[in-house]
């Protein structure tokens, strides 16, 4: 079974041709020149239009997971 679906892909696409059109804006209306930002602002937009597209990791689960494998073990 597909992780996104079709409607999501198509917002990538869209978003990436605004980006190297140098259309595209943050949320503080800077332009993106970041690929992997440009990709994160498309499946944003893809998940409030009610796109197929898996929920966001939440920031608790990435801090535990860094600091428990950085963290000497004595």
């Amino acid at each position: 079974m597909a992780k996104y679906g079709e409607a999501a892909s198509k917002n990538v696409e869209s978003t990436m041709r605004r980006r190297k059109r140098g259309t595209l804006k943050s949320g503080s209306g800077r332009t993106v020149r970041s690929r992997k930002q440009a990709i994160a602002i498309a499946l944003n937009e893809a998940r409030e239009k009610g796109a197929k597209v898996p929920s966001r990791k939440s920031s608790s689960a990435k801090h535990s997971r860094k600091t428990s494998g950085s963290r000497k073990r004595r």
